[in-house]
This record gives structure tokens, C-alpha cells and sequence, in this order.
């Protein structure tokens, strides 16, 4: 009775994942998020900055909207595009031999005549010639080897989510794609340099310092693919 109580309780509670029974899997909220606070809290001007509008007097302007202009992204609420293309390969082997003979004998064949009297008092074949003769070795071999291939090909818009005092731009983006009843994730982060980003306003994952890249999913196919908390607590807590 006390545990269907308590099963109750999680389920109208929300903090179980019975309450996902029947539906696709909710997206992540954006608001509260930094891509959320750096859009709000930095809003875009009606009109273009004057430092970056069009002189009507000229034909070649390098403001922000102009055919010359730089459209990459410089400030904070900005956006640009990062392109990720993993394709990493690894194969390590390693292989050690290592033997050791060891062979040591030690006797008192005479010294003064004390020897041969006293072999006459210990027992039948003991003798003082050949008291400690010691034989040892061993031989140890290792291999080992290990093999890796990834490869993940992506595109996500990410934010300016803020701009350091050295010029530095941290980002921030996420993508959320959902088919079904399974949720795909993909989640950027990092550190870029103005200078680095494209003219087509583009960025390369492997000129992102710090960068943090989760590509998941969650919903009923990750679900099964799980195994059960209470084999996930098993397998922690059985020392064998």
C-alpha cells in the first residue's frame, strides 16, 4: 500500500518519467537560457548603427547591410553559423617483453678443516661444500591495442552570448530536432576569435577554444537503449 502511494506521488508530482507515457518527449525552454538573456537584454537598433549606415552620396559603403558590408558576427545577441566535421582516427598498439635469470650458490668447500668436521655431524648428504644454491626466473609479455573512429558532420547557428574584455566571443548554441517520439540534441559551446570567423560568417569547430559539443537525444528509443536504474545501481554496487 505505502509503495503504491509513493509511485502516486512521483507521478502527479511531475519528477518521474511516467509522465512522458504517451507523448513525445517537451523541447528545452529557450527562455532563461544565455541565448535567451543575450538576444532580450541587447536588442537589436531600428536602423542601422551610424558608424555602419549607408552614405547616400556613395555607391561603396562598408556598412553592416551594404553588398561590402562585414556581416559576420561581432557583438553580443549576434549570430553565426558553426560548421562541425569530425572525422578522427586512432589506432594505438603497444607490445613489452621483459625476462629475468637469476642464479646464485654459495658453499664452504674449506676454511682451516672446520668444514669436513662438521659434515661428519650433520645428516646423511648434507655438506658444507654446497650449503644455499638458489635458481630464479621469470618472464613477463603484454599487448595491447586500441582502435577509434568518429565522424560527425553539422551545421548549428550559435549566439554571441558574450564579449570578453580581450575581444574574445564566448557562444552558445543549441538545436533540437524531434522526430516522433525521439528528440535530438545537438549543443555547442566555446571561445572564438573575431578574426577567425568567415566571411560567409562561419566558423570552424576546431578554431573553437573550450569547445563543448553534445550531439544526444532523449525519448523512447534512448529510453530502451538505457539500461534500468536499479541494473545501473547494481552494476556500481557488486564489487564482482
Amino acid at each position: 500500500m505505502r509503495s503504491a502511494a509513493i509511485l502516486a506521488g512521483l507521478v502527479l508530482s511531475g519528477c518521474s518519467p511516467l509522465d512522458q507515457v504517451g507523448r513525445a518527449p517537451d523541447f528545452s525552454p529557450l527562455e532563461g537560457s544565455y541565448q535567451h538573456h543575450a538576444m532580450y537584454s541587447n536588442p537589436m537598433p531600428d536602423q542601422a548603427d551610424p558608424d555602419r549606415a549607408m552614405d547616400g552620396s556613395s555607391l561603396w559603403t562598408a556598412g553592416h547591410a551594404s553588398l561590402l558590408g562585414d556581416r559576420r558576427a561581432g557583438g553580443r545577441g549576434d549570430i553565426l553559423t558553426v560548421v562541425i566535421q569530425i572525422d578522427d582516427k586512432a589506432e594505438i598498439s603497444n607490445s613489452s617483453d621483459r625476462s629475468r635469470t637469476g642464479n646464485q650458490s654459495m658453499g664452504i668447500p674449506s676454511l682451516l678443516g672446520i668444514p669436513q668436521r662438521l659434515d661428519r655431524k650433520l645428516p646423511e648428504g648434507a655438506s658444507l661444500a654446497e650449503a644455499v644454491e638458489t635458481d630464479s626466473s621469470s618472464t613477463f609479455s603484454g599487448d595491447g591495442s586500441v582502435s577509434r573512429e568518429e565522424k560527425l558532420t553539422l551545421r548549428v547557428a550559435a549566439t554571441v552570448v558574450e564579449k570578453l574584455p580581450n575581444g574574445v566571443l564566448r557562444i552558445e548554441g543549441q538545436q533540437e530536432v524531434r522526430v516522433n517520439f525521439e528528440l535530438r540534441e545537438l549543443i555547442v559551446t566555446g571561445y572564438v576569435r573575431p578574426s577567425d570567423i568567415s566571411r560567409t560568417n562561419e566558423i570552424t569547430y576546431d578554431k573553437i577554444a573550450g569547445a563543448r559539443i553534445s550531439y544526444g537525444g532523449r525519448g523512447q528509443i534512448s529510453d530502451v537503449q538505457q539500461p534500468r536504474y536499479g541494473q545501473q545501481i547494481t552494476d556500481i554496487l557488486l564489487p564482482f
